[in-house]
């Protein structure tokens, strides 16, 4: 009987770390995806200054002065950063999905592995219809 019980905490406890795990993912995918919105604002409002004074950029606590280029080129990468690691988690949490559906005895979710349509077949679609 002890051992069934144990058996049993221990099936609960790595469910609610399965599913603690995913949450977190989904948060710091949130949050990531608040970053890189701010990141295109601000890549866009360098973009529509028309004058060609520095513009301030704010790292952290740190506040600096760079040439519109070089500033625009600093958010460029960052905001490419910010996208490869959300499409990271979001690939992670994929798997996570799936494995705690498993733990739970449910099914794969249909639809779930789904890709979107590369720009070769956007084209070869577009040329058919």
């Amino acid at each position: 009987m002890a051992g069934s019980t144990e058996s049993v905490l221990r099936y609960l406890s790595e469910v609610e770390e399965m599913a603690e795990e995913i949450l977190a993912d989904r948060q710091q995918i949130v949050t990531l995806d608040s970053k890189r919105n701010k990141t295109r604002e601000a890549v866009r409002a360098i973009q529509k200054d028309n004058s060609n004074h520095k513009v301030w950029l704010c790292f952290g606590n740190l506040f600096l002065k760079m040439p519109k280029p070089t500033a625009k080129k600093l958010l460029d990468t960052d905001y490419n950063e910010l996208d490869s690691q959300i499409d990271k988690l979001h690939k992670t949490l994929k798997s996570k999905v799936n494995k705690l559906r498993d733990m739970e005895d449910k099914e794969e979710l249909k639809g779930f592995n789904l890709n979107p349509l590369s720009k070769e077949e956007t084209r070869a679609l577009d040329t058919l219809l």
